[in-house]
């Protein structure tokens, strides 16, 4: 089986940073995509940004400038590194890593942004 972990949540200032991780673990992982997704208080599950091996991104507008997501391979991590958040950026933030036959989702990792 495969198991998805997230690190790295937790309160911070307005205008703050903060980086998540996000690791796969398991046998014959070949891991093709990985994604950040959040949901926020009352509203539904959004993605934030994605990364294929070739290390191809995509971004939510919402985010674009301010994260970035990147990945090693050899270790099938992921991470997001978020800079200047907002409190609207407030959210559990779920990791998914897909391989070529099945998704598989993180616990989620609370990030909260206040002041």
């Amino acid at each position: 089986q495969v198991q998805v972990v997230e690190s790295g949540g937790g309160l911070v200032q307005p205008g703050g940073s903060l980086r998540l991780s996000c690791a796969a673990s398991g046998n014959n992982l070949n891991i093709y995509l990985m994604g950040w997704y959040r949901q926020a208080p009352g509203k539904q599950r959004e993605l934030v940004a994605t990364i294929t091996s070739g290390r191809a991104t995509a971004y939510a507008n919402s985010v674009k400038g301010r994260f970035t997501i990147s990945r090693d391979n050899a270790k099938n991590t992921v991470y997001l590194q978020m800079n200047n958040l907002q409190p609207e950026d407030t959210a559990v933030y779920y990791c998914k890593v897909s391989n070529w036959g099945s998704e598989y989702w993180g616990q989620g990792t609370q990030v909260t942004v206040s002041s």
